[in-house]
């Protein structure tokens, strides 16, 4: 915190935060409230995640190559644009399931750069024996507004409408750009190979593949964000409609996951495990306790119970993860190995919402969250088994 460069950094993820909060719950319910269902959600979800999968990898080298400042900037950027768009179609009442998918598109694009780029800058800021609780840091500002952000988002939508949030959403990206590019972080980490893009990514695969705990955490996490993804983004706001209070007890469900995800931040803060691999597998599985409680029809209660320790787990896991890529990787890689853990993470993405919303049409949503459930589960197990997990100690 008596870094200058580092404090902005984290009062840029405040501000957009603060934003960002409410966007899944006004989301969800623009595209419900223009007569959209579980159909018309997946296609939007899928709009948003496709553009990423595709550019993810073209992000990470530009992340080793550019300016990580510059990317932040411009990626935030078109955020901002893409959903300030959004906020006015639907403010106007001219939102359709298209033109919502079209803005969703070009989210995802300026989420393909931003997310690598970010992987790299905490390393750049902090000295390595501080990375652990500089990541925790960085996210303890956006899970504390997470908190209240989708209660107050909820019944925001509730009151007024889904555009006011959405509204509010464009600008806290586009202050968070402004942020972002005065860190003046330095110029290209990695000249690049002789062999252009191609070379780059080629020297970035065999640096992926030659570590097991790398891609065996990757191939898990394909399953698991998959299913987590489906079931919670997609078919949660549907159960909360038909089965809870709406907008308002959605807005609860994604607090309290917020909440868990506070409390685990602070939990980082404190506790610096020697097994991190160990760490990332067993609390990443903990997402599989808020399906289950949708699936199984529990009242609201045991649903916000699951999404706290689910939230805890998820943000255990993050801050770990990072803190091994960022001590296991060299700087000059760790762009390119960034986006292909995440390439790899999101590639299943948009077949899970396909998936989900085709089979909505034949299965109770109730049967598609307890499936999706046991998937996180037993991938968890999966690479719990994997030897080289239980190699990776702290540096």
């Amino acid at each position: 915190m008596r870094l200058p460069a580092f404090r902005r950094f984290l009062l840029a993820h405040l501000i957009s935060a603060a934003g960002s909060a409410m966007a899944p719950v006004a989301l969800a319910f623009a595209v419900i409230g223009q007569g959209g269902g579980a159909g018309s959600l997946g296609i939007v979800l899928t709009a948003n995640t496709v553009p990423t999968v595709v550019f993810l990898l073209i992000g990470g080298v530009l992340a080793d190559r550019m300016s990580r400042s510059r990317i932040l900037f411009l990626g935030n950027l078109g955020a901002g644009a893409a959903q300030g768009v959004v906020a006015v179609l639907v403010a106007t009442g001219a939102a359709t399931t298209a033109a919502i998918s079209v803005c969703a598109c070009v989210s995802g694009v300026s989420s393909a750069f931003t997310a690598p780029a970010a992987q790299g800058v905490a390393s750049r800021l902090v000295p390595p024996e501080q990375l652990q609780q500089a990541n925790a840091l960085v996210r303890v500002p956006r899970n504390a507004v997470k908190v209240i952000g989708p209660v107050i988002g909820g019944f925001v939508v509730a009151l007024t409408g889904p555009a006011w949030a959405l509204g509010w959403d464009a600008l806290t990206f586009v202050v968070a750009a402004l942020l972002l590019s005065a860190l003046r972080l330095p110029g290209a980490v990695s000249p690049g190979g002789s062999g252009g893009l191609v070379a780059d990514l080629r020297q970035g695969w065999a640096g992926f593949k030659s570590r097991v705990w790398l891609w065996s955490y990757t191939l898990s996490g394909t399953a698991v964000v998959a299913a987590w993804l489906a079931g919670y983004q997609l078919l949660g706001p549907i159960v909360a409609a038909r089965s809870y209070a709406g907008a308002g007890s959605w807005g609860l469900v994604q607090g309290a996951f917020a909440a868990g995800l506070l409390g685990g931040t602070f939990v980082c803060l404190l506790w610096r495990p020697q097994r991190l691999m160990l760490v990332c597998v067993v609390t990443s599985s903990g997402l599989m306790l808020p399906l289950a409680a949708l699936g199984l029809g529990l009242s609201l209660p045991w649903v916000l119970a699951a999404a706290v320790v689910a939230g805890a787990g998820t943000d255990v896991a993050i801050v770990a993860w990072s803190t091994v890529l960022q001590q296991q990787v060299p700087d000059d890689e760790l762009g390119r190995l960034s986006s292909l853990n995440s390439f790899g993470e999101q590639i299943a993405i948009p077949v899970g919402y396909l998936l989900v919303a085709a089979t909505s049409a034949y299965w109770s949503s109730a049967r598609i969250l307890l499936v999706c459930s046991a998937v996180i589960l037993v991938a968890g197990v999966a690479n719990a088994c994997v030897r080289d997990v239980y190699r990776i100690r702290r540096v």
